[in-house]
């Protein structure tokens, strides 16, 4: 959930996995999966920003609780490496 302001300046909580799509014209507005709109002060330029950081924060709220969902480097490859580790027989670049 997300935190937004309606135009009136009253504040509102917007589920962002109902959003569909968000345009500027001027004012932003927000199209749900539902159909209905909701303009808000913030840019959309903000509404995605926010989106992105609940998300960023959900799943790592979530990694506490799965470890397995915590991101580990690729097999093959290193954090301290410089580049990729070499092809092997049968992978592209042999």
């Amino acid at each position: 959930m997300i935190h937004l302001t309606r135009l009136n300046g009253n504040p509102l909580v917007v589920n962002s996995d109902l959003i569909k799509y968000a345009e500027a014209s001027p004012d932003t507005m927000l199209t749900l999966i539902n159909g209905e709109k909701i303009v808000v002060l913030e840019s959309c330029e903000e509404v995605v920003s926010r989106t992105v950081a609940y998300r960023a924060r959900l799943f790592g709220e979530a990694t506490r609780y799965m470890p397995s969902l915590a991101w580990s480097p690729l097999p093959g490859t290193s954090l301290l490496s410089s580049g990729p580790t070499p092809a092997g027989p049968g992978e592209p670049g042999e």
